[in-house]
């Protein structure tokens, strides 16, 4: 097969184990599905496994997600103070200078307990079981053909199966180049879905949730310009893969956008516009509470503290009390 000996032949091949465990899953799911009666027949049943392997893994490595969020969160948060201190080393290209710049960027990360890479770990995770992936469902059409063995519970029976199941107008092997005009058509729809999806998700998290100080200079151009880039990328990538593997990055895709939003509308950056916006509806739904349970308002209440501090300070004078030091026993 063309993957084991290419470029990447040597990192495919470490990826074995992986690639077998993940046959034994897509298999799993599509003998529940099967026995249960799933609509829409085998085509329908082997799309909805390799969707549900997707839930799988962000499940799995969703305690990463979490820390990344808080990272990045973090991350975003400190950029105006990461900015100060870039420009007050600006020019300075001395060792003592470099130094200070260095020790004074590390205290400010371990202060707001951000961590640079952290927000790249999850994505270093779900990189080798994407290139399994794109293997194990590469694989599929060449062990139909008998032009190479089997691969885990991807027999010659099961692959093809596989990779003749049908749905909507094309088969889970079907490639761009292969297909007739309506083949085409409903790849380019996929691949148009997933980059839209992709740029969208970090278009949204760009524009959101980064503090307003951030929302100028280079690096906020190069996010936005990257948000822009990797979807059009993909779009030349996109239909060069099988129809399987469409379906599995367009659902890791959505997975993505839905944590995107669930992240920026609960967890914003502070001085972000969504921090601006759930603030906002925090004190509406505050508001709200208050009036249920028969409460005083926000406004009210701060008032009634205004009034016992002003009452406190008119009681005891506007005057510091000094300390009086207590009498030593002789």
């Amino acid at each position: 097969m063309v993957l084991d000996r290419g470029f990447f032949g040597w990192f495919y091949t470490i990826l074995r184990p992986l690639e077998i465990a993940l046959t034994y899953v897509i298999k799993f799911f599509h003998d529940i599905l099967t026995a249960i009666g799933v609509i829409g027949g085998q085509g329908v049943a082997w799309v909805i496994s390799v969707m549900l392997l997707v839930v799988l893994v962000r499940l799995l490595i969703l305690p990463l997600f979490i820390k990344q969020m808080v990272s990045m969160r973090n991350m975003q948060a400190m950029q105006p103070q990461l900015q100060k201190i870039q420009r007050k080393y600006k020019g300075k290209n001395d060792q003592a200078s470099r130094e200070a710049m260095s020790r004074e960027t590390m205290k400010l990360y371990q202060e707001n307990h951000a961590n640079p890479a952290g927000s790249c770990l999850p994505a270093l995770l779900q990189s080798p079981v994407f290139m399994a992936m794109f293997y194990t469902l590469s694989a599929v059409t060449y062990i139909a053909n008998g032009q190479r063995g089997p691969l885990g519970a991807f027999n010659k029976e099961v692959s093809t199966e596989f990779a003749n199941a049908k749905v909507f107008n094309i088969t889970l092997a079907s490639m761009f180049n292969s297909e007739d005009t309506g083949g085409k058509i409903t790849i380019g729809i996929f691949v148009a879905l997933m980059c839209l999806t992709m740029f969208y998700s970090q278009w949204h998290n760009v524009r959101r949730n980064m503090p307003r100080t951030s929302m100028q200079g280079n690096s906020y151009r190069t996010q936005m310009a990257m948000s822009f880039i990797f979807p059009i990328m993909y779009i030349f990538s996109g239909i060069t893969f099988p129809f399987a593997v469409l379906v599995y990055w367009l659902t890791n895709n959505m997975w993505t956008l839905g944590q995107t939003f669930w992240q920026v509308y609960n967890m914003p950056t502070p001085d972000s516009p969504a921090a601006e916006a759930k603030e906002k509806r925090d004190y509406k739904r505050e508001q709200a509470r208050r009036k249920r349970a028969g409460e005083i308002s926000i406004e009210e209440e701060e008032l009634q503290k205004a009034k016992a501090q002003e009452e406190r300070l008119a009681k005891e004078g506007h005057q510091r009390k000094q300390p009086t030091r207590k009498k030593r026993k002789k």
